[in-house]
């Protein structure tokens, strides 16, 4: 073998030997199983924070300034087309009356009493008194977003019927089509869930107990939520400051109450919200909690929109819905799903639609109690987010920074098959606010997707800031797909991410978004899980920042 051979397979050798090692290296620190094997196994799962950071290669972009709109954003324009909200029961009677509904009455199972009207009602052929069929359409909108369609005049069903009053009265306050048609289509009580043996009877108890630290508690966001607009009305009742040391010491807001049940039944919270009818159908809410009602009854009122534009004949058909709904028959079927309980509970004040326009102002103003708020978003940048998911990512944090108060410390990261910081934690002024914009506008998406060494590294970016702010509230909001396939895994970060104490909100982007691993994050620090889709992003985007920024 002559010199240049023997050269040649040195060299080669090295060349193997090299990739062998980068090999080894990317197999002993890369790739993984989400699921819960990868990287080295459990044994990796105890890092600390300052480990898990210590492993990784991190970037830093050089901040661009990007253009950003101070207008006061569109209520019409933010709200999605009424098809998000498909309809769960179509009625194709001469006269078709539609009702939106709050979720506990035309979900699943013992949430759906009211679809279970409207399928008897549709087959039932009923007609008015000229002899036109009648039949119901029924569709599920969140209370708040249900008031926003019709102030907006977006959409305007035939009926409404949130949970309570309160969202009825402020869409009339602020010229919604609509006036009350009927007291009450159902009985159910708003409550605070506390544990058992917890020694607190009474809801102002348990909320003292939260406002002195002792339990910790959920609510719902008042902007969306009928039972969190409940509590917020009663605990300004006793002026804002009770409110604010309240929520001095909250640490989930949740979208929905049936969002707070769902992602709280595990019993980690000492209290939550919820409503009697949903508390009593759940097994383990009851075994576990106490249920405390408070505030106003939630009796399911029915509100008639744009009475003035409607025939004889509609009115005539609204009226034998109506009539139908409180029907002994359908009553009892309501009974059995744990509606009309608590009869005897009377709300101690109701609320006009003046005071819950007024008290939406104040939850806006007062929610961050002074403190200063730590934000880092994490932007989904692989390759599977092309195209339209990063296209609704991109919206989605343009729009949503419009809802992001002044006084809140924000930064911003983006991952691939590596993890960048493109702005540092800096007060959200205007000059950071072009900063995080013109970076926003540069995202592209390519590579591999490491979810979980971003979140190491916001959370690392979060600590630190913590540490010049230590009375700050932190968060962090992961964007994203949820199909991580490079980098840590969920298992390997639980440990540090826990003992962090800082709340991932994840929002899931694309028809197949791995919602039930971003959902199993959010669950570690008890924070919101939302599902993402080009028609209602910015609209969720805004609920989601208005209640937490």
């Amino acid at each position: 073998m002559d010199k240049r051979t023997k050269g040649l397979v040195v060299v080669g050798v090295l060349v193997i030997i090299a990739m062998i090692a980068v090999i080894i290296g990317i197999v002993g620190r890369k790739v993984i199983n989400i699921a819960g094997g990868g990287n080295g196994g459990s044994s990796r799962s105890d890092m600390t924070l300052d480990e898990l950071y210590a492993d990784l290669d991190v970037s830093e972009a050089t901040p661009v300034k990007g253009t950003v709109t101070l207008d006061t954003p569109d209520l019409y324009a933010e709200l999605p087309e009424i098809d998000k909200y498909p309809l769960a029961v179509e009625g194709n009677g001469d006269i078709d009356i539609e009702i939106f509904t709050s979720g506990e009455k035309a979900g699943k199972d013992n949430d759906s009493w009211l679809i279970d009207v409207a399928n008897s009602f549709n087959g039932s052929g009923v007609k008015t008194a000229d002899g036109k069929s009648v039949s119901m359409s029924v569709r599920s909108v969140p209370s708040g977003t249900a008031a926003d369609y019709i102030i907006s005049g977006k959409y305007l069903p035939d009926l409404y019927t949130p949970s309570n009053t309160l969202f009825g009265e402020y869409a009339m306050s602020n010229s919604g089509s609509l006036e009350l048609y009927a007291d009450r289509l159902v009985g159910n009580t708003a409550g605070i869930l506390v544990k058992k043996d917890s020694g607190y009877t009474t809801a102002a108890d348990a909320i003292k107990a939260v406002q002195d630290n002792k339990i910790t508690m959920g609510y719902t966001n008042p902007q969306t939520s009928a039972t969190g607009l409940n509590l917020l009305l009663t605990l300004l009742q006793d002026g804002e400051d009770n409110f604010t040391k309240f929520n001095s010491n909250i640490p989930y807001v949740a979208y929905t109450t049936q969002q707070m049940r769902d992602s709280a039944s595990n019993g980690t919270l000492d209290a939550m919200l919820s409503e009697y009818q949903a508390y009593i159908n759940d097994s383990n809410l009851v075994s576990m909690y106490d249920f405390i009602a408070f505030g106003v009854r939630h009796d399911n009122p029915v509100y008639i929109c744009n009475k003035s534009g409607k025939s004889a004949s509609e009115l005539e058909a609204i009226q034998l819905v109506v009539d139908y709904c409180k029907s002994d028959d359908m009553q009892t079927i309501a009974t059995k799903k744990g509606f009309n309980a608590n009869d005897d509970y009377t709300a101690t004040e109701e609320f006009s639609g003046a005071q819950v326009t007024q008290g939406l102002k104040t939850y806006k103003k007062t929610k961050d109690n002074g403190k200063d708020i730590i934000a880092v978003f994490v932007a989904d940048c692989s390759g599977s987010m092309d195209g339209d998911p990063m296209n609704q990512l991109k919206n989605s944090l343009t729009n949503g920074a419009q809802y992001i108060n002044d006084n809140n410390y924000v930064g911003l990261v983006s991952y691939s098959s590596s993890v960048t910081v493109e702005v540092p934690i800096a007060q959200f002024d205007l000059n950071q606010r072009s900063y995080f914009q013109g970076s926003v506008n540069n995202l592209m998406a390519s590579g591999g997707t490491a979810s979980y060494d971003a979140v190491v590294v916001a959370m690392k970016m979060i600590t630190d800031a913590k540490a010049e702010h230590p009375d700050a509230k932190c968060m962090l909001f992961l964007l994203s797909d949820g199909y991580a396939n490079v980098g840590y895994s969920m298992d390997e970060i639980t440990s540090a991410l826990r003992q962090s104490n800082i709340p991932v909100y994840t929002i899931g982007y694309g028809g197949d978004a791995d919602t039930d691993e971003l959902t199993k994050l959010s669950g570690i620090n008890e924070a919101a899980s939302i599902n993402a889709d080009s028609d209602d992003i910015i609209y969720k985007i805004k609920s989601l920042f208005n209640s937490q920024l």
